[in-house]
């Protein structure tokens, strides 16, 4: 069995593939400050509360943004079970299917949604992936990684926009009745879930021009199910697409 590790700025998302399919998904918050044996113990408890024996995972694959973490969650492999995970970053791109041309700009989590997309779809792909930061990922039909265009996540924004003003609370990311709000909830709503609707559509016309050609989009992350029923341009919603990425990196080099 192959575990997947995707350390992201507010969760730390694992996925367990066997006969190449996910048998279990598990995430838990992201804490910079915690150690070695503190991830041990709640991998440990998260595994055994699904009866996954531990000397059946012999491939892990880890993808980080979170660069103080990663010392600590491979620490934890290390000690949980007795091997060394493969760390996804630009020392092996040369060796994957598509080009970077900034690989110590650009974050893994991307590169693991690029070869995923690049994988799974034909010709040019847009990745939207809905986290912490709301990322679009322009990979090219040939498998080059053109580019990667970021904005604040909608909860990022949510958050910024209450704890900067004095009578703003922070709120549930969800659609609103109306474009124009009647109380503060709807009001913020407003702004910020059909403001970033405009925001979302604007750029992806804007590089659907620029790529000249046949383009497939694809939504991914955490919020991108409050957003599809108010956009109609993303062709796929693959929610487990940057695990999908770590797991055929992990195929590639665990032969």
């Amino acid at each position: 069995m192959l575990l997947a590790i995707d350390i992201g700025n507010s969760n730390v998302v694992c996925g367990i593939s066997s006969n190449e399919h996910w048998c279990e998904q598990f995430r838990i918050h992201t804490v910079a400050n915690k150690t070695a044996d503190e991830y041990e113990v709640i991998y440990r408890t998260l595994l055994a509360s699904r009866n996954i024996d531990l000397d059946k995972i012999d491939r892990i694959v880890l993808s980080s943004v979170v660069p103080s973490l990663i010392h600590p969650i491979k620490e934890m492999i290390q000690k949980l079970f007795n091997q060394n995970p493969l760390v996804l970053g630009p020392e092996i791109y040369p060796q994957l299917n598509i080009g970077i041309s900034n690989p110590y700009e650009i974050g893994t989590d991307l590169v693991a949604n690029a070869v995923a997309a690049h994988n799974q779809y034909s010709g040019n792909c847009i990745v939207v992936d809905f986290g912490t930061a709301l990322t679009f990922t322009v990979i090219q039909s040939d498998g080059n990684l053109l580019g990667v265009t970021i904005a604040p996540g909608l909860k990022t924004a949510m958050a910024s926009l209450s704890q900067k003003t004095a009578q703003l609370p922070n709120i549930e990311i969800a659609i609103p009745p109306s474009c124009i709000g009647k109380n503060t909830v709807h009001a913020m709503q407003a702004g910020i879930v059909l403001g970033y609707k405009g925001l979302i559509e604007s750029l992806l016309k804007g590089m659907k021009e620029e790529l000249n050609g046949e383009t497939t989009i694809i939504a991914t992350g955490g919020l991108s199910s409050v957003m599809l029923p108010l956009i109609d341009c993303f062709d796929h919603h693959e929610p487990m697409l940057t695990l999908d990425g770590l797991k055929i990196i992990g195929k590639q080099f665990y032969k």
